[in-house]
C-alpha cells in the first residue's frame, strides 16, 4: 500500500491517558521518523509529500495529532489563562498557571513510540513540536537517534518571540464581518514565505480541509499557555548528544531565525540550515530538500558517538 493510499488512514493509540490520532506511511520495519506538529496543527499540517519523501529515504514515517487537537482527546473545561496574563507573566514575571505543560506534551509524543512499540526512533518536530521534540531529545535520551528542531526556539529570554503585531494577529478575535477562517488566512498571509507565496484560495482550501476535520478553537489557547509558560532549554539543549539539524526560514515573522540560531548554539554537534526567503511554512518547493537533510541527519546516527 501506498502511503497515499495509507494518509488517508487514521488510527488510535493510547498514550499517557489520552486517545492520541496518528498515520504511518512506509514498511514498519524501516526505522521510525517521528513528526510533532506545531500550535494548534493537526497532523495534517506534515504534508504527505514530505512523508513520502522519507519513505523514499528509508524510514517508517508517523505524524500524529497532539492533545487538544484534531482527532486526539480533548482538555475539555480546563481553562486556559488570557493572552493579557501570558503577557504579563511573560514580561513582568507575574505568576499564572497553565492547563499543562511542553513538558507534558513530551510525555505524550514518547508514549506514542510506547504505543507503537518503537524502542527508538527519529524525532522531528515543527514550531511548537520542534520545542516538544528538544524536551523529548533531552528528557528521554535513550528513545531519540536524531533531532530535526524546524523553525522552533530555545525557549531562552528574546530568542523567537513574535513582535506584538503577528501576536495580536493570532489572538484576534471573530467579528461580524471577520470569521476564524478569514482570521487563519491574514494570519497565513503574514507568516507565509515570501519566496515561495501562496495564493488566498489555495490557502483557504487547505484551512477548510483542516477545518472540516476538526475545530476546537478551545484547545489552542491552551497549546500557547504550555508554550508562554515554558522554562527556557538551553541546559537541556547542552546535554544533547545525538545528531541535531536546525532549520529556519531567514524571514520568519512567528519564530524569527534567531530562535533556531539560539538553539544551534546552544547544542556543539547541531548543524544549521537557514533559508532565505523561508517564513513559518513548509514551503513545497523546499520539501526535497527538507527531505534529504533530515535523512542525512538521521544516517549521522549510526556512527555518531
Amino acid at each position: 500500500m501506498t502511503g497515499r493510499a495509507m494518509k488517508q488512514t487514521t488510527k488510535f493509540l493510547q498514550s499517557n491517558g489520552l486517545r492520541i490520532a496518528y498515520e504511518t506511511f512506509g514498511n514498519p520495519t524501516d526505522p521510525t521518523i517521528l513528526l510533532v506538529a506545531g500550535l494548534y496543527n493537526q497532523l495534517v499540517r506534515w504534508p504527505v509529500e514530505l512523508c513520502e519523501l522519507l519513505v523514499t529515504q528509508g524510514f517508517r514515517v508517523v505524524r500524529f495529532d497532539n492533545r487538544d487537537i484534531g482527532l486526539t482527546d480533548k482538555m475539555d473545561g480546563i481553562r486556559a489563562p488570557s493572552f493579557l496574563r501570558l503577557l504579563l507573566n511573560y514580561y513582568l514575571g507575574i505568576p499564572v498557571s497553565a492547563p499543562y505543560s511542553l513538558s507534558d506534551m513530551a510525555a505524550d509524543t514518547v508514549g506514542v513510540l510506547n504505543a507503537l512499540g518503537v524502542e527508538q526512533a527519529h524525532i522531528v518536530g515543527m514550531s511548537m513540536g520542534g520545542m516538544i521534540s528538544q524536551l523529548v531529545t533531552g528528557l528521554y535520551p535513550d528513545r531519540i537517534l536524531s533531532l530535526t528542531s524546524i523553525m522552533s526556539t530555545s525557549g531562552e529570554w528574546g530568542k523567537g518571540v513574535a513582535s506584538l503585531k503577528v501576536a495580536r494577529q493570532m489572538t484576534k478575535t471573530t467579528s461580524k464581518n471577520r470569521s476564524a477562517l478569514d482570521n487563519s488566512v491574514e494570519t497565513w498571509r503574514l507568516i507565509g514565505s515570501p519566496a515561495y507565496p501562496m495564493s488566498d484560495e489555495s490557502v483557504r482550501a487547505q484551512l477548510v480541509a483542516e477545518h472540516k476535520r476538526s475545530n476546537y478553537p478551545a484547545g489552542y489557547m491552551r497549546q500557547i499557555a504550555a508554550i508562554r509558560t515554558a522554562p527556557g532549554r538551553a541546559k537541556l539543549l547542552k546535554t544533547i548528544k545525538v545528531p541535531v539539524l536546525v532549520i529556519h526560514g531567514q524571514q520568519d515573522l512567528l519564530v524569527p531565525v534567531n530562535g533556531g540560531i539560539d538553539t544551534a548554539k546552544h547544542i556543539p554537534q547541531a548543524e544549521l540550515a537557514i533559508f532565505e526567503g523561508m517564513g513559518h511554512t513548509l514551503p513545497q518547493a523546499l520539501l526535497p530538500t527538507f527531505a534529504e537533510l533530515i535523512a542525512k541527519n538521521a544516517l549521522k546516527s549510526t556512527n555518531f558517538h
